[in-house]
């Protein structure tokens, strides 16, 4: 297979909430595949590093502000990036937001805020890009999941009703622009160390649990989404859609310590 599938030369790339984290790994990631970036935060003032970065590598990045809670911001940001590049290649739905607390506690407000984000949000922002992907006839949508949307998790409500919504709205325009030239597809990181969940990893007990259920034994590290992304982006992936693409070290398939032990107790009750 020629690497040349991969080559994102000459795209443009939507990456919304890039201020920090899994955003910013992901539009480095486009961006060293080649392609020019639009960056987004609420807060403009917090990409300008990160912009600086990606100019010194040589690719364009263009910060616009968003707030995917706010309709029109969402129109605002996208007419801008059209606007500058004159086309949208590839969005990256990324923006999201966590509420984390039992299920009992868990108030209007706080499901409001996390569905609204991470669901009506990814929605709209597909939506707007979408309207402008249509008339070119090509396009690539990546909305960013996690692995809650194939497994549910104490405490967190909330966020696994949106990741799951965010599976089903996936296949839901897969099917609605497939006929375009647009595919959609969701990317479903599992345990990656993030400004939201970093509290968690300074428990070595609770580590060491997450740890035993991967199969990989360790937790995400941000550059294995790189391929991942880039490999969707891309014409690589042009007859994969409606997909939700797992990157979770293997916890998805609910191996165990104790089902290893398990299996090896039973295969010595078997004998030879």
């Amino acid at each position: 297979m020629s690497t040349d599938m991969f080559d994102l030369t000459g795209k443009v790339a939507i990456v919304t909430g890039t201020s920090r984290g899994l955003g910013q790994y992901m539009g480095r990631a486009l961006a060293k595949a080649g392609a020019d970036l639009v960056i987004t935060s609420r807060k403009l003032e917090s990409l300008g590093g990160f912009q600086a970065e990606i100019e010194s590598s040589g690719r364009k990045a263009l910060p616009l502000e968003l707030d995917v809670t706010d309709h029109d911001s969402i129109q605002k940001m996208v007419e801008a990036a059209y606007s500058n590049y004159g086309k949208i290649d590839i969005l990256v739905n990324n923006a999201g937001c966590n509420v984390r607390k039992p299920a009992v506690d868990v108030t209007w407000d706080d499901w409001n805020l996390v569905l609204d984000t991470n669901l009506r949000g990814v929605f709209f922002v597909a939506q707007a890009v979408a309207k402008k992907m249509i008339p070119q006839k090509y396009g690539r949508i990546i909305n960013i999941g996690s692995v809650t949307c194939i497994a549910g998790y104490a405490g967190l409500a909330p966020y696994c009703a949106s990741r799951g919504g965010t599976k089903q709205l996936t296949m839901s325009l897969a099917d609605d622009w497939g006929s375009h030239g647009i595919t959609v597809n969701c990317l479903a990181p599992g345990w990656f160390k993030t400004a939201q969940n970093a509290v968690l990893y300074e428990q070595a007990d609770w580590l060491e649990y997450l740890c035993d259920r991967i199969p990989l034994k360790r937790p995400g590290r941000p550059h294995d989404l790189d391929g991942a992304v880039v490999f969707l982006a891309s014409d690589a992936s042009q007859y994969i859609t409606g997909q939700t693409i797992l990157v979770d070290g293997g916890i998805s398939t609910g191996a165990t310590k104790a089902t290893v032990e398990t299996n090896s107790i039973s295969k010595d009750l078997q004998g030879d």
